[in-house]
């Protein structure tokens, strides 16, 4: 064989051999990663919906969120076969234009920025899918139990902005959610809630139990505007008594509780939030010292949001970001801590990736006006409260029936 033809064959087999790997790689992209029940979910499936999470500026850990978004997925779907509930193409197509739709995007145009950024529509698809199945097992299971009463109507408009305004004196308790403690968590909060009955017992359990800064003083929160509190709390504390204790709320990567302590009616409104302005800084090592004395420098040198542009100059892109959204859009645990802060105050209440990084919060300002519907008429404000009071005792019934699918699940990660 001559040097030439050795040559040749040398480089046929390595291309094979590449070739060989490249399908090796591909296979195992397709591989079961995790199992629920009878129901698998693949690495593919794992790193696509990760991306989409990335595009979507979801807090947290991308890998771990998608995990736990599949596998919440999948014990969503399981339950929604067994009612038999199953969703035309129209449907989810619609859901589809209504999610790309608060982009402020036409389907079409959402489908092409996603898939330049690596996301196929299967997997924005899928997700739709899995959200609106599961929307309408639950409306169905749950909606004759959820209905609110017309006392408990005229309860919350004693409160509500349009009868001249109020503020609320409330303790809160927060508990981080990931992967490693959100069972154990997910439990104690709701025991916490069952069985708080006192200001004491709260307080008490706020010191032993919170997570947030305010646990070294029980718990116990400033006077706050009624309208200023994020629409998941409103809701709920509308609806209580001095002294009682919300459902579990979920608050991005956390859940917490909140118990009325007092309220007072006030002459002059206090008009409800209809959008946050928020800038924050991710300061790598979590809540360290060295960290913290970082974010009072901060505090410090810069007075407004648009001043934080200097300091985002050295960092790198995503270590900056500044939105507008609507209340109801706000991450749970940003919302929850901006509902404390006057305009250009700052937070460092909060992390990120399960404590990797400390979250440098300032609240930028506040959208306050009279809601209104898509054609400019204020909303019939009983009609708002009463579907507000509707949509947290849905979620409430939703959570908790989760939680059951996943207590009689058998879940294999790999």
């Amino acid at each position: 064989m001559t040097l030439t033809s050795r040559l040749f064959s040398c480089l046929a087999l390595i291309a094979s051999l590449l070739m060989a790997s490249a399908a090796i790689a591909q296979q195992g992209l397709f591989q079961t990663a995790i199992k629920v029940n009878d129901l698998a979910i693949t690495q593919y499936e794992i790193e696509q919906r990760a991306r989409f999470l990335q595009l979507l500026r979801t807090p947290g850990d991308p890998i771990e969120e998608a995990r736990k978004g599949l596998i919440e997925d999948r014990l969503r779907l399981s339950a929604t076969r067994r009612a038999g509930v199953v969703l035309t193409d129209k449907q989810v197509t619609g859901g589809m234009a209504e999610f790309a739709g608060r982009a402020n995007l036409e389907l079409e145009q959402f489908v092409a920025a996603i898939e330049q950024a690596g996301v196929s529509e299967q997997t924005f698809r899928d997700f739709v899918n899995a959200g609106l199945a599961w929307r309408e097992l639950v409306q169905g299971r749950f909606g004759p139990r959820a209905q609110v009463t017309d006392a408990e109507v005229d309860r919350a408009l004693a409160l509500s902005t349009t009868r001249g305004g109020a503020r609320v004196l409330l303790a809160e308790i927060i508990l981080p959610i990931n992967p490693q403690n959100e069972g154990r968590n997910r439990a104690l909060i709701q025991r916490l809630s069952d069985t708080i009955k006192t200001e004491g017992a709260f307080s008490s359990a706020a010191r032993r139990y919170s997570a947030a800064p305010t646990r070294g003083r029980g718990g116990r929160l400033e006077w706050l505007p009624i309208g200023q509190l994020p629409p998941p709390i409103r809701s709920q504390v509308l609806a209580l008594e001095p002294g009682e204790v919300t459902a579990p709320i979920p608050l991005g990567p956390g859940i917490g509780i909140f118990q009325l302590r007092g309220l007072e009616e006030l002459d002059a409104p206090s008009p409800e939030t209809l959008a946050l302005e928020y800038a924050t800084i991710l300061i790598p090592g979590g809540r360290t010292e060295a960290n913290l004395a970082t974010a009072k420098r901060y505090e410090d040198t810069y007075d407004t949001c648009d001043d934080l542009y200097k300091p985002a100059q050295s960092l790198p892109p995503e270590y900056f970001d500044r939105v507008v959204l609507p209340a109801s859009e706000v991450p749970g645990d940003i919302a929850a801590e901006a509902m404390k802060l006057d305009n250009n105050e700052v937070s460092t209440g909060l992390t990120r990736q399960n404590g990797a990084f400390l979250v440098y919060l300032m609240l930028c300002g506040r959208t306050v006006e009279t809601p209104v519907d898509e054609e400019g008429n204020e909303i019939d404000v009983r009609d708002n409260i009463r579907n507000q009071l509707f949509q947290q005792r849905l979620a409430s019934y939703a959570d908790s029936f989760l939680e059951e699918l996943r207590a009689d699940a058998l879940i294999v990660e790999n």
